[in-house]
């Protein structure tokens, strides 16, 4: 219930539709209803019972009052009327015309409602999906580290879709059966109190059968959720791993993964159909118990030695309670349908919940342009238990390159994602001018840094728009950013230069391209502070000249912070750090941390040169 109502939460304000809503159900129930109540003076007619309701009828039209009497004897004056004036028939077909006006208002004020519905539904769909979404951008790098790419992507589609079907779509069971349930049951304890008290008696049965079965359900839900989610990431990986599992013929092998999961969905969807298809014999069999305990029960209150009710009253007594079935079998049966719709709904909302690691302090000041330095002041930094560095002290003054390098696993790419608060230090600190770090806004952080890495992230969109991306430049900007980044000459080659759609992660491009757009819009956001990040190791010679021509440009009068496996492209950097098990091991210049006898540099150095002179 509690999820359910979180859900509702999402078509705020209330006041927009609600009071809207409730009118015309009421109004479509009141209505629908009234097609029901008017068997009684129809059968008082075709059995030759008239003289009955032409006795009751007052001689006047009462005055108005919100009272079921007042609208009984209402009736009952005009139809004395016209059966006084044209007989059975004119009075029969005074019935039957009010019975086809009714159902018209009935059907109107329903068709009211379930637009005010449809906009319901949209809305919070929307608002979900939204929040999801601005909640999945806010959440730092380490949460995509434990999640399933997969399982996510199944949040955003087939959770939300499933709690739009549901939850959102059983809205009008959740409001507007309870209201006709209450509606037909004010009738029928003014036509029979003791029947109906009866009545109430029987009902909980239906409801006990249809409880136990929705309880199942839920549990099978969950499961079925998450082996979707499951499914979802192997399709995830086999798009994404095509080349490769192409390359060692794991066609076979990929597809027994993703048959074990289809196999295990399809079975944990198969058990809730069947759950839920119980829901229907058990709440049908259920009513027509009920209604043959109150025909027993109602005969006898008709043919008994002193009747309480006459025979037109029981029968029209029985055919609107049979009406009462409909609404709670549709009750039933949606809190049945529901359940799959809530675990769906508490996947999307745990996401939701989910709040930031990394996120502002309530007094956050905004980081001041950069000037001096960076400082690195005994910084530790530790993924859980396991520490990843350890004592780092490191200054870096504006305008200066200080590159990492050793061996892979040694704390670099961490060291510098802790540069812009991809992750917060969890010892030291982490200066800039002074400013700590974790005392000033993440925007203002980031505002400062541009990042180059060796995937070259791109977006399935124009050349130009993927080097404008997130600001205001011109066209000129543009293309002065791509010509310093040594781009602009195969986009001009490109069949619609600058407007060229790159596919998927720039899937159209060779590396060598998406790293010298990469650089580009590095370039064109101007930042003072640098983080290169393996930039070059994933490229061809070729493209690697090209490419690093462009960084050597993109440096120029900036502060960098540079990571790189090939140590010859960070022999003119003011300083380098070789980082070891999470330690600074070794500082200074390429001359000398060449010269150090038996040095970690010396003997990476003299490896690579080696396998070059091979090569």
């Amino acid at each position: 219930m509690k999820t359910y109502l979180r859900i509702l939460q999402y078509a705020r304000p209330w006041a927009a539709f609600l009071p809207q809503y409730l009118l015309f159900t009421l109004l479509g129930t009141i209505f629908g209803t009234a097609n029901f109540t008017l068997v009684i003076p129809l059968l008082s007619v075709l059995f030759d019972k008239s003289e009955q309701v032409a006795f009751q009828a007052p001689a006047s039209l009462p005055s108005f009052a919100p009272t079921l009497d007042w609208v009984k004897n209402s009736f009952n004056y005009y139809f004395a009327d016209v059966l006084a004036q044209h007989g059975e028939m004119g009075a029969l077909t005074f019935v039957c015309g009010v019975v086809v006006v009714s159902v018209l208002l009935s059907n109107v004020f329903r068709y009211l409602s379930l637009r005010i519905l449809a906009m319901v539904r949209a809305r919070v769909i929307s608002n979900m999906r939204r929040d999801l979404y601005y909640r999945i951008t806010d959440l730092p790098l380490s949460f995509f580290g434990k999640e399933r790419k997969g399982d996510l992507m199944s949040r955003f589609t087939s959770d939300v879709q499933e709690v739009e079907t549901s939850v959102v779509n059983t809205l009008t069971a959740v409001i507007q059966e309870p209201l006709r349930i209450i509606v037909y049951f004010a009738l029928l304890f003014y036509i029979s109190v003791p029947l109906t008290l009866f009545a109430l008696i029987l009902l909980p049965i239906s409801g006990g059968l249809i409880a136990g079965v929705a309880k199942r359900l839920r549990t099978q839900a969950k499961q079925s959720q998450s082996t979707l989610g499951s499914m979802l990431s192997v399709i995830d990986e086999t798009l994404g791993g095509i080349r490769v599992i192409k390359a060692f013929n794991a066609q076979t092998y990929i597809k027994g993964k993703f048959e074990d999961q289809n196999d295990q969905y399809a079975s944990t969807s198969r058990n809730i159909d069947n759950t839920r298809d119980l829901a229907s014999p058990f709440s049908e069999v259920a009513g027509v118990a009920v209604v043959v305990g109150l025909l027993y029960f109602g005969g006898t209150l008709v043919l008994g030695e002193q009747p309480t009710l006459t025979g037109p009253t029981f029968i029209g007594y029985v055919i609107l309670f049979s009406q009462v079935l409909t609404p709670a079998k549709a009750l039933s049966s949606s809190f049945g349908n529901i359940q799959r719709g809530l675990v769906a709904g508490e996947r999307v909302l745990s996401i939701i919940d989910t709040e930031p690691v990394i996120r502002d302090k309530p007094n956050a000041q905004l980081l001041p342009t950069f000037e001096q330095q960076i400082e690195l002041r005994n910084l530790q930094f530790s993924y859980g238990d396991t520490p990843v560095l350890q004592d780092i002290n490191l200054v870096i003054q504006k305008g200066k390159t200080v590159a990492l390098v050793g061996p892979s696993g040694g704390g670099k790419s961490t060291l510098a994602d802790l540069l812009p608060r991809f992750y917060d230090p969890t010892g030291g600190q982490l200066l800039i001018d002074g400013n700590d770090v974790r005392d000033c806004t993440i925007h203002s952080v980031r505002d400062q840094m541009g990042i180059v890495t060796q995937e070259s992230i791109l977006f399935n969109d124009t050349i130009f728009n993927n080097i404008r991306f997130n600001t205001q430049a011109t066209e000129q900007e543009v293309m002065e950013a791509a010509r310093i980044a040594n781009a602009h000459d195969f986009i001009m080659a490109a069949p619609e230069g600058y407007q060229t759609f790159i596919g998927d992660r720039g899937s159209r491009l060779s590396g060598g391209q998406r790293q010298r757009l990469s650089i580009a819009r590095a370039i064109l956001r101007n930042p003072p502070i640098l983080i290169l990040d393996e930039a070059t190791s994933a490229l061809d010679t070729e493209s690697e000249k090209l490419v690093q021509e462009a960084l050597t440009r993109l440096m120029q009068n900036r502060t960098s912070l540079v990571i790189a496996h090939r140590l010859s492209t960070v022999q003119h950097a003011d300083e380098i750090l070789v980082l070891q098990h999470g330690r600074i091991v070794e500082r200074g210049t390429h001359e000398q941390l060449q010269q150090r006898e038996g040095g970690l540099y010396q003997r990476l150095s003299l490896m690579q040169t080696t396998n070059a002179a091979l090569v």
